[in-house]
């Protein structure tokens, strides 16, 4: 049932009617409190599959290619494949992960804008020909490594908010289009399609109506050179809520219509991967230090300033921080809110307190602040949404230990993929049953059955 990330054998429960993921995360703390309290992650692959039907409800025939650096474990990349996503590799070492899954190299892009060319040459004896290219020296470095590939140029888009105007952009102008086709032209390099990525956090949709113009643009251009491009890469950015998605796809259904219709045979793909994985996976961690400290920052906004100077400010340390699970914290607001595995009383006094990782550094802080019930050590938190950028590779700063998965899915899940004709027999084998009643021992509960 449990495995650490690189260990492909792995299990997944099926949970009965009268079991829940909330019953699991009880039966997981139990068994961690008496073996070793270590961070955990519960994953409910049922959730892949459900948001898979709902991408194929609202955005079909606009084909999914999974970000394997989004989340890489096993579990997710099986159940992924086995739906028939495509796969958006980063590096060698991804494309690896997905061609043991008998992944064909059409269904795989090489998605790296910063491509090493040991890993060019890797693509390439693999078949694996689609990558992006937005630069003339990524081009010329392509040509000689991969005289097969097959470009798609990677424009840029104008959906830089506040929170972004630092991170690193990446995407050509469209002047620069026509000078990489005269470079591939030169060379001998294919180009087949176009590449822009608007992000989940851009609140303009128009954004999507400037990147689908500028995108026939260049599909136009490339007539110009005798290019015939056949593919157009809309990115990714989707985060997993309904509402969102059909929002963009109001947005943009009605210009694919018009610039790419079916007739014009492009083929029209997307990379969705905190839409798939992020609400499939909760972790729990452990309270394993704890102080208290001076009052010296304000309560989160929006809450009122009700505390005394005789009220005590906690700052706690966890098993877990932003050099394993919690990485994404380095670059990014955290997305969830902590809460509480203990029961507690509705009227008992709510502390301001900050959430800090085990390894002691100052840039391992997971909250700043916010309200909690006093904690002890050996405490629980639970954290939602926990499944994008958490999951791939990780450090081993400070003896770093990596979270078990403990993978489940009900018996509904199970049943939509078998009424599809979608459950191989290899992932069959990974499944076994978990009762509804969860009074059993460890061994009992999480035992694969013979």
């Amino acid at each position: 049932m449990k495995g650490f990330l690189e260990d492909a054998n792995y299990s997944i429960g099926l949970l009965d009617e009268g079991a829940t993921l909330a019953d699991v995360i009880d039966n997981c703390i139990y068994e961690h409190t008496h073996t070793g309290k270590k961070a955990f992650y519960v994953g409910d692959l049922g959730k892949l599959v459900r948001n898979n039907m709902q991408w194929q409800n609202v955005m079909a025939p606009i084909k999914p290619f999974y970000p394997v650096k989004c989340n890489s474990t096993p579990g997710v990349l099986e159940i992924l494949g086995t739906l028939g996503v495509g796969f958006a590799c980063s590096s060698k070492s991804e494309m690896a992960l997905v061609q043991d899954l008998g992944i064909s190299p059409e269904n795989i892009i090489y998605t790296n804008p910063c491509k090493q060319a040991s890993q060019i040459k890797y693509a390439a004896k693999a078949g694996i020909n689609i990558m992006t290219c937005d630069n003339d020296i990524e081009l010329k470095k392509i040509s000689r490594n991969h005289p097969n590939a097959k470009l798609l140029l990677h424009i840029a888009t104008e959906d830089i908010t506040a929170d972004e105007e630092m991170n690193m952009k990446f995407g050509t102008t469209l002047k620069n289009c026509r000078h990489l086709m005269e470079c591939a032209k030169e060379l001998g390099v294919q180009i087949v399609g176009v590449k822009f990525h608007v992000s989940g956090s851009c609140k303009d949709l128009q954004t999507y109506i400037h990147a689908l113009s500028d995108a026939r643009c260049v599909f136009d251009m490339a007539e110009e050179f005798g290019f015939k491009m056949n593919m157009l890469d809309i990115g990714g950015g989707f985060t997993g809520s309904e509402l969102q998605l059909e929002e963009v796809n109001h947005v943009i259904r009605p210009l694919l219509d018009v610039y790419f219709p079916k007739e014009s045979g492009v083929n029209v793909i997307a990379e969705p991967g905190c839409y798939y994985v992020s609400s499939a996976f909760t972790l729990a961690v452990n309270v394993i230090a704890k102080k208290t400290v001076e009052y010296d920052k304000l309560l989160p906004s929006g809450v009122e300033q009700t505390r005394n100077d005789d009220e005590p400010v906690f700052t706690y340390y966890i098993n877990d921080g932003v050099y394993g699970s919690f990485a994404s914290k380095l670059s990014e607001k955290l997305n969830t809110i902590p809460e509480v595995h203990k029961k507690y009383k509705e009227d008992e006094p709510l502390f301001a307190s900050s959430l800090w990782g085990p390894s002691c550094d100052e840039l391992d802080q997971i909250v700043e602040n916010c309200l909690l019930p006093e904690l002890s050590v050996g405490d629980w938190l639970i954290f939602d949404n926990m499944g994008s950028g958490t999951l791939g590779e990780q450090s081993t700063f400070n003896d770093y230990q990596r979270p078990l998965i403990y993978y489940m899915m009900s018996f509904s899940d199970w049943d939509e993929m078998q009424d599809a004709g979608i459950a191989s027999d290899t992932l069959m084998k990974n499944f076994f049953f978990v009762p509804s009643c969860i009074q059993l021992s460890p061994e009992e509960r999480f035992s694969t059955a013979a």
